[in-house]
């Protein structure tokens, strides 16, 4: 059988599927570093491992902000709270955070 020495790295067609070969991702970018006369390809690879987690990282602090708003809104909509419990979260999330609500 041939390939797949990657991960089938190439077949990578969005961030959740980027996401699972991220080793695979490190690796490659080694590799191409490695050949010596790939090095703008190893760069741009060195280049979308730095945006995923930079992005990874972005996202944690936007879901830890967000996390007792979307639960509030989940509980209510499966009927566990009430709006009120909305309200609640998202005055907390707008003081913690010196937001406003929209107009």
């Amino acid at each position: 059988m041939s390939g797949g020495a990657y991960n089938y790295l190439y077949e990578a067609c969005d961030l959740e599927d980027l996401q699972s070969k991220q080793h695979a991702l490190r690796e490659m970018a080694d590799r191409l570093a490695g050949l010596g006369y790939a090095q703008d390809a190893a760069a741009e690879t060195e280049e979308l491992l730095t945006l995923f987690n930079q992005w990874q990282v972005r996202a944690g602090v936007r879901l830890r902000r967000l996390e007792k708003v979307w639960k509030a809104v989940e509980w209510w909509d499966s009927a566990d709270r009430t709006e009120d419990a909305v309200k609640a979260a998202l005055a907390q999330y707008r003081n913690d955070h010196g937001t406003t609500p929209p107009p």
